[in-house]
């Protein structure tokens, strides 16, 4: 298919710039995938219009997305049961009688801190700290823009330093299937003082939060303030912070529970959507019944408000379900592996970690998925790793920090969504805003693998 598998992501993001409409984008991205791949199978090309639909519906065969789709619906209402409660008022109340979160710099640091504590998952750890930190920044007058890039930028670097999780887990699977010499653990931990991108992305992280200072796009929302309703004005007299802390620290707690158990003991080899959805699910139930036994709502009144809470949450769940779709689409396509095959095989050595990040942030830009990047770049670096003699460690870092990088700049992941979910952002808007310090950290780090290369290799 060559180059024109690159249609539909193109496709996708030319729409989501000019027309600002994300949902339309993806879906016509998937119209011209499946177009290319009926065309390409000889089958009639109004065959196109059944083979969307089918490829929608293709989603849910896969469990871990499906757990991934109800849980993004159950947050809707876990957070309109904590909003309802009052919890987010009266923690805001509380922290700030404690002189927490009294500052914007206490505040975003307590937001970054939460998204370091909770590096078991990104997914809850977006969820956790966007939650905790929402009504802080409403009240100090930071944009939820500000929110959004905060644990955007912090969820996913660090789970892929730390790697005492899924994610871990899921490479170090991918690195037991090549032939690299030494043990993969030991390979798979070297990679961390080589992942450039994830060091800097944080480092940035931390300026951001401790200078208080916004740049580009993200000063202007901020110079721009927009009215939010989530918190009420008056915290309701029986309200306590513990309507918000004790269904999230369930979540939390209940994760890392849950990651134990489905991985047999092994933490790193627990399964993440499982365990996710299953923490939520127990959050819900434990809010649930904090607001029945309070009095304030009866069990009619508690159910209509967990799906209003999902319904206000449709049009990111659909963006999570054709990101899904669209990527499924694209492996099918090849789009990756002719991506990846632009790295090409006559590169000067001291060149190839370079080229192998960008090939990494282009494949997971133009798909919306860092894993689906890492799955397509390992089997491709593993062997020039053993054939060239070149440092595992460096390389494999390349790839892993290219598949975030490009992440944080797409507008079609599932990860970006979810993180516009949490801060209560919207999706565009946390694209636009987080983009220009993405693109800093890139290329700094991609100076840095240009040295590493000519000092290693």
């Amino acid at each position: 298919m060559s180059w024109m598998s690159v249609l539909p992501p193109l496709v996708a993001i030319i729409v989501v710039f000019w027309r600002k409409e994300v949902i339309v984008a993806l879906l016509l991205a998937i119209v011209t995938s499946e177009l290319l791949l009926t065309w390409q199978g000889g089958e009639p090309l109004v065959y196109t219009f059944v083979a969307t639909i089918e490829r929608i519906i293709s989603v849910f065969a896969s469990e871990g997305n499906t757990r991934i789709l109800i849980f993004s619906l159950l947050v809707g209402s876990l957070l309109a049961y904590i909003r309802e409660s009052g919890g987010v008022a009266a923690t805001v109340e509380a922290l700030l009688a404690k002189g927490l979160g009294r500052t914007k710099r206490s505040a975003s640091l307590m937001t970054v801190f939460t998204g370091i504590f909770v590096f078991i998952e990104s997914n809850l750890s977006v969820l956790t700290a966007g939650i905790l930190s929402r009504g802080l920044f409403e009240k100090l007058g930071m944009s939820r823009a500000r929110l959004a890039y905060l644990i955007d930028s912090t969820s996913a670097p660090i789970c892929i330093l730390i790697l005492l999780n899924g994610w871990g887990a899921y490479v170090l699977g991918m690195l037991d299937q090549q032939d690299l010499p030494g043990s993969s653990v030991t390979t798979l931990w070297s990679t961390i003082p080589f992942n450039f991108y994830a060091i800097v992305t944080l480092i940035i992280v931390f300026y951001t939060a401790i200078s208080g200072r916004v740049f580009g796009p993200m000063k202007k929302v901020e110079e721009q303030p927009v009215e939010h309703k989530d918190i009420p004005e008056h915290v309701p007299s029986n309200s306590k912070a513990r309507y918000m802390l004790v269904p999230l620290s369930v979540m939390v707690f209940g994760m890392v529970a849950f990651m134990f158990g489905t991985g047999g003991g092994d933490i790193t080899q627990g399964d993440g959507s499982k365990s996710v959805l299953y923490a939520t699910i127990l959050a819900c139930v434990v809010a649930y019944f904090m607001l029945i036994t309070s009095r304030r709502n009866s069990h009619k009144q508690l159910v209509d408000i967990g799906f209003k809470g999902m319904s206000e949450l449709l049009p990111l769940v659909s963006i999570v379900l054709l990101s899904l779709a669209l990527g499924a689409s694209l492996r099918e396509l090849g789009t990756g592996t002719f991506l990846a095959g632009l790295v090409g095989e006559f590169l000067p050595l001291f060149l190839i970690a370079p080229m192998l990040f960008l090939a990494g942030a282009l494949i997971s830009f133009t798909t919306g998925t860092s894993w689906g990047t890492f799955a397509i770049l390992i089997p491709i670096a593993a062997p020039m790793i053993i054939a060239l003699d070149l440092p595992a460690p460096l390389l494999l870092a390349a790839v892993l920090g290219g598949g975030v990088f490009g992440d944080h700049c797409s507008p079609i992941s599932d990860t970006t969504a979810v993180s516009a979910l949490a801060s209560g952002c919207d999706l565009l808007e946390h694209v636009r805003t987080q983009l220009p310090y993405a693109l800093f950290g890139g290329v700094i780090s991609l100076a840095l693998y240009v040295i590493a290369s000519l000092i290693m290799i």
